[in-house]
Order: C-alpha cells, then structure tokens, then sequence
C-alpha cells in the first residue's frame, strides 16, 4: 500500500468517525424531541378543565338562613338539595333514570364547588348567578376528543342519552373549558377531574428544603477538612474510596437504609417530608462532596501560600481566600445533586410515600406525595383523566429539573474563575 492510499484510508476513517459521531447526536436529539412531544400532546389537556353552566338561586329561604349570615353560618349549611334542584334544571329530564344520567354528568364535587363558590362570594346572598361545574372525567375526556364516542353503548361508560345531553348542552353553549386550578390546588383523589399535584408540590419542595439544610453544611464541612486538614494516610483513603462508592450506590439502597434505620429504629413519621429528605440527603451527600473538593482542588496553591505568606492562619486562608474561590463550582454540583435528588422515586416508595393522601401538607411530619411519586401512582391507574395529569405531572418536573440545571450551568459560567 502506497503512502497517498494510507493517507486516503486515514482521512475516510476520520470522515465515518465523524458521521457515526453526527448520526449518533441526531439520533439523541430525535428521541428526545419525539419524548417531549408524547408528553405534552397528552399532558397539555390537564391544565384545562371542562365545566358546565348551572344556574344558581342562593335563596335565604332554600339555604335555611336567617337575614344576614355569618361564614360560620355559611359553612354549616346543607347545600346538597340546592345543588340537585339546581343540576337538574340544566336539561329537562323524566323519571330517576334520566335524573341519575344528568347529574352524573357532573363531578362528585358538585355540592362543595357550591358551597365554597357563596362562601367567597356571600354577595350573591338572594341572587341569581351562572356557576361553572366541574364535569365528570367521562365528559371532560369527551369534551378534549379523548373518548371513543363511536363504540357500542355496551362497551362505554357514557350511555347514549348522557351523549344526546352532552350535544345539546354544547349547542346551548352551556360547556365550556377553563384553566384547572384543581391541577395546583388539590391533592390526589380517585376521581381523575378532581386529581391535583398540589400536595405532592409542597411535599417535594419540604423535601427538597431539608435536603439542602441537612446535606450541603456536612458535605461543605467535609469537603474543606478531606481537602485542606485532614492529613493524607490510610484512614483518609479509605474515607475518600468510599464517598465515591456512596455516589455509585443504587439509590433503592439509600431507601432501605431509611426503612431500617430512620422508621424502624428511630420510630420517626412515615410518608413524611422529613424521612424523605434526610434519607436523600444522605444520598446527595457524597454528589456533593465531589465536586467541591474538585473545586478546592481547582484553586491554585498560590493563593494559599499568598494569604500565609501575609500573616494569615490556616484557617484564615482556606476559609477566606479558598473557599469562596470555589463556591461556584461547589454551588452547581449542588443544584446538580439536588436536580436529582428530585426525580428519586425508588427510596420514597420504601419509605412510605406512595400512600393515598388528600389533603395538602402544612409542615414536613404531615404525610405527603412527591411529584416522582405522584407519576408512578397515577401511571397505574386506569381511567383516561390520569393519563393527561401523569403527563402533565411529568412536564411540572421536567420544567424543574431543566431549571435547576440552567441554573447550575448559568452560576458556572459567571462566576468561575479560570487560572
């Protein structure tokens, strides 16, 4: 083989490196954009919700009160038979069969969605008012075009006389949708329309707090003292041998060190915020500890010898002139560990957090969902008005997590110092 063919073989095998390398990153890029499209053509629909317009006479007579009324007042009323008479002058039906159709068009929720609406507005006190009802998921899945209207009656849960009132109320204008609040709002429920992440959002961000208050002081502390202090023999290596491992460990372990550990021997509150973030936490630590010792590292000995060389003591010179030299590095590894840290799901279902909870809550011993683990429970479920809130779930996350990683990347590139 001649030199110029050696040369022409060399620079065809950079040419096909090159085009595996170019393939390879349109390939990536193609899945993900095909991911991002699954999800939000089925999650975009959660963020709206179908309602249909009642009529309302809030009659001191029909609500029992007296002139006046206090909230207490207000709180205490029964408005179901308010409610009913109300729904089912919506369409004109006959008979308890066709009665029990048309309010099935409705949410469970209908009484209170009343009875919160005259709460907040007791202006309304003797008035008439149009109300916008939460429909049924059925009706809300139909509304959206989810629902397969063209099979047998047999084979769907919307019978034909519930479809024959659907059309006349959209010909009435009577249907119309609107943003879901119930999505932010609320907690789970085993009805899909009235499903929310609001508990999981508050219970992922007590998470996340205590996962920060508890893991980014200890990895700091320990970072400085492995990197600065700590003297270089073999106890020093095994430490440092292992806090990589730790970052390598699956994290379902770190859940069953909590099950073990935190519920079994500390007896501390299960499907709790704050299980949930020591035991992350303590799987964030050693994702911590890497990237500031790497930071520390980074800074150059002369700033070192610079600050001793002035009088400073040791801790003077790592404390003021080290450290914050290596705070950027250390602040993106963090968001970093923390991003993740929020996408864990297999160490909060050890720890309990996969319980049905319905209210939201208002400190971290309250039992919660977090939104990882809000996707697996609605993933299981069956009902169509699940599967646009787990997507809608998924695209909240998503959001989260490209944020916390803008931000990681954004603190970087600002503020590291290049020597």
């Amino acid at each position: 083989m001649t030199k110029e063919e050696r040369i022409k073989k060399r620079y065809n095998a950079e040419k096909r490196f090159k085009l595996y390398g170019i393939t390879s990153v349109v390939l990536a890029i193609l899945f993900v954009v095909f991911l991002i499209h699954v999800i939000f053509s089925k999650g975009s629909s959660a963020f709206q919700k179908t309602t249909i317009n009642v009529e309302l006479n809030f009659t001191l007579d029909s609500l029992y009160l007296d002139p006046n009324p206090s909230k207490d007042d207000l709180e205490n009323v029964e408005y179901y038979d308010l409610a009913i008479e109300s729904l089912l002058k919506v369409y004109q039906v006959n008979g308890l069969k066709e009665e029990k159709a048309l309010i099935n068009l409705f949410s469970p929720d209908y009484e209170y969605e009343v009875r919160d609406f005259l709460i907040k507005n007791p202006e309304f006190i003797n008035k008439k008012t149009i109300l916008k009802l939460t429909a049924s998921d059925d009706i809300d899945q139909l509304h959206k075009g989810n629902y397969p209207r063209h099979l047998p009656e047999d084979r769907r849960r919307i019978n034909d006389f519930q479809l024959m009132m659907y059309d006349k109320l959209v010909e009435q204008n009577k249907i119309d949708k609107i943003f879901n609040n119930y999505l932010f709002q609320k907690g789970d429920s085993r009805n899909p329309e009235l499903a929310g992440i609001g508990g999981a959002l508050v219970g992922s961000f007590f998470t996340i707090i205590i996962t920060l208050l508890l893991s980014f002081p200890i990895a700091i502390f320990a970072s400085i003292y492995l990197e600065e202090f700590a003297p270089k023999n073999r106890v020093t290596d095994f430490i440092e041998i292992n806090i990589n491992n730790l970052a390598a460990v699956p994290s379902i372990v770190f859940g069953l060190l909590g099950l073990g550990i935190l519920l079994s021997t500390f007896d501390l509150p299960r499907s709790t915020p704050l299980v949930a973030g020591i035991t992350l936490a303590l799987m964030t630590l050693p994702r911590i500890i890497i990237p500031c010792r790497a930071s520390l590292k980074a800074v150059p000995p002369s700033i070192r010898e610079g600050a001793l060389a002035v009088g400073a003591s040791k801790v003077q010179s790592v404390m003021h002139h080290v450290v914050p030299l290596a705070i950027p590095g250390t602040l993106s590894g963090t968001i970093i560990g923390l991003a993740q840290a929020l996408g864990e799901t297999a160490p909060l279902i050890l720890i309990g957090m996969v319980a049905f909870v319905v209210d939201i809550p208002s400190i971290p011993t309250d039992p919660s969902a977090s939104l990882p683990v809000q996707v697996y429970l609605w993933s299981e479920q069956a009902e169509r008005g699940f599967v646009e809130k787990t997507s809608a779930t998924i695209m909240i996350l998503l959001s989260f997590l490209i944020t916390l990683n803008f931000i990681a990347v954004y603190l970087r590139q600002k503020f590291e110092r290049k020597w």
